[in-house]
């Protein structure tokens, strides 16, 4: 285990560099800068004057000068200011972070639960089988944007059960949860699918190898057999669909956020790359593909966890 978490940390360190140096060469070879953007708001500003504004920023020095300064002053714990909200970077992106990782944990795990429990119901009993591949396909069929869109016109404007969108002021459970069921069931609804049809899969071919009926001549119980011996072996693809959802979510999840109107990184990194705020794009960027990284180290400790043998 150590060798491995060394591994994977080395590895995570290089992918966000060469990341980190893609995208900041993507964005310097984009037309137009900062300083272009002030001259044509302010007619006011001279030739001399946006010179002086480039020298002042380090505009005017080479892109692989302007990525190491910047990369060094990263490592410094320095982030800078975005240009977009006029406030220090972390101020922007720790509440961004914090608001689509609530949202991720609440879809997750019912999506999960949801999905794990249609199929391991199909795979234990004929007829529920149909249930967990009809409702997968269902889910896989619905498109998010259209999902949310009915959720706010039932329950927000036909019966005014929930808001529409927004998130609540304050830390209030009960003013959360009304904030955030919408949202969570449309994101929850539309992953339950892989959940449903790779526990379906994995609990089937568990069910029928041998040591399940050896399990049941032992006169061990049903529910014991199910989840104490088939379950575990049968969950390290239905990890690798967890590990691999958390990563898509987190950045992906910006049409359900720009539908619900909730702050969070999708939102983010699309408003500060279309208002030209390179810093704080390149930020949420990183620490995007870093939490992504780090879900699919945490499975790969999980799975190692479950099965022994793969840590061999």
């Amino acid at each position: 285990m150590p060798g491995l978490l060394a591994g994977r940390l080395v590895q995570i360190g290089v992918v966000l560099t060469l990341l980190s140096a893609l995208t900041w060469l993507a964005m310097g070879l984009m037309p137009g800068d900062p300083v272009d953007l002030a001259l044509s708001a302010d007619p006011r500003l001279t030739a001399e004057d946006a010179a002086r504004l480039r020298a002042l920023h380090g505009l005017d020095q080479p892109l692989w000068q302007r990525y190491l300064a910047w990369a060094g002053a990263v490592l410094r714990g320095e982030f800078g200011f975005s240009r977009l909200y006029a406030v220090p970077v972390t101020e922007v992106l720790w509440p961004a972070l914090r608001s689509t990782l609530v949202l991720l944990g609440w879809s997750l795990l019912l999506s999960a639960g949801l999905g794990i429990g249609l199929g391991v119901l199909g795979a234990v009993r004929r007829g529920a089988g149909v249930l967990a591949d009809g409702v997968a396909l269902l889910a896989q069929s619905l498109p998010g944007f259209w999902l949310g869109i009915l959720l706010i016109i039932l329950f927000a404007v036909e019966l005014g059960w929930l808001p529409a969108g927004g998130m609540a002021e304050g830390w209030g459970l009960a003013e959360g949860a009304r904030f955030l069921a919408l949202p969570v069931a449309t994101l929850a609804f539309v992953n339950i699918a892989a959940y449903a049809r790779h526990s379906l899969s994995a609990m089937r071919e568990e069910m029928a190898q041998p040591y399940i009926r050896t399990a049941r001549m032992k006169g061990l119980p049903e529910r014991q057999v199910i989840w104490g011996h088939a379950f575990p072996n049968a969950a390290i693809p239905v990890v690798t669909v967890a590990a691999l959802d958390a990563g898509s979510l987190v950045s992906g999840a910006l049409v359900t956020e720009t539908i619900f109107a909730r702050p969070g990184m999708g939102k983010l990194i699309y408003d500060s790359i279309m208002g030209n705020d390179y810093n704080l794009a390149l930020l949420a960027l990183l620490l995007a593909a870093l939490v992504t990284m780090l879900a699919t180290l945490a499975a790969d400790i999980v799975q190692r966890i479950i099965d022994p043998r793969l840590a061999a």
